[in-house]
């Protein structure tokens, strides 16, 4: 038995997300269909991250296991002629059995673009934000979640977790010609936790809103009404996952 590793980007602008379900189009059904077809087996993926609808990946990893003798090519090749072209295997590799995309993984890259006007091309890539932002209390609200915090009040409420510990590595706003780019790393991420600290820092910058609000403040409350708007789905990319 082989343990196969992908590394897949997609466009999520046309998938219910990534995670299988009834009656929708998502990423997860999409793949296990191609991979299916190509081994002759039913194929059951393991992924690291369950991006949610309009999400989009540059570097997504999963992991599957199968009896196949087929070479890793075949895997880059097979399985990209049956797959959609809003989804590419960038990468294939066997991996020791132990190998869990999710478990295994030991830190997470996320970004998130907001496009300072408005476009007609590229329109699902970006959230356009109208309103002047001010980057500097933008990166200050960054400092504030920096290490290992209680996130709770970034995450969806109810959500199905253990426990809202997650050690943000880095986290960093920069202006990019006419793109305002978010970037975070963090050993692991609760569910609309990025869209969320995205839409709270928006309000913080916003010019016109002159708010001094505290990260910490809303981190300790641990509850989601102190925390911002979530910000829309399609700004976020799932960059890179590492091991």
């Amino acid at each position: 038995m082989r343990n196969i590793k992908l590394i897949i980007e997609y466009d999520g602008t046309d998938f219910c997300g990534y995670q299988i379900q009834d009656n929708d189009r998502t990423v997860q059904a999409e793949l296990q269909r191609s991979l299916s077809m190509l081994t002759n087996e039913t194929i059951r993926l393991t992924a690291a991250g369950r991006t949610d609808a309009g999400v989009h990946a540059l570097g997504q990893v999963v992991n599957f296991t199968t009896e196949s003798t087929l070479p890793l090519e075949a895997f880059l090749r097979g399985g990209n002629t049956r797959l959609p072209k809003d989804i590419l295997i960038l990468h294939a590799e066997d991996v020791p059995q132990a190998f869990h995309a999710r478990y295994s993984a030991k830190r997470r890259i996320y970004r998130y673009l907001i496009s300072t006007r408005r476009k007609a091309v590229g329109r699902q890539y970006a959230w356009y934000y109208w309103s002047l932002l001010d980057l500097e209390k933008m990166n200050a609200a960054c400092a504030q979640i920096l290490g290992v915090h209680d996130f709770q009040s970034f995450c969806q409420a109810k959500a199905d977790v253990n426990h809202y510990d997650c050690d943000v590595r880095y986290a960093f706003w920069h202006q990019a010609r006419e793109y305002l780019v978010f970037e975070i790393c963090a050993n692991r991420f609760l569910h609309n936790m990025v869209r969320t600290l995205v839409g709270t820092m928006v309000e913080i910058g916003d010019v016109r809103l002159n708010q001094s609000v505290n990260m910490i403040d809303i981190l300790q409350a641990k509850s989601r009404d102190a925390a911002g708007p979530t910000a829309p789905a399609l700004g976020l990319y799932l960059v890179k996952v590492d091991y």
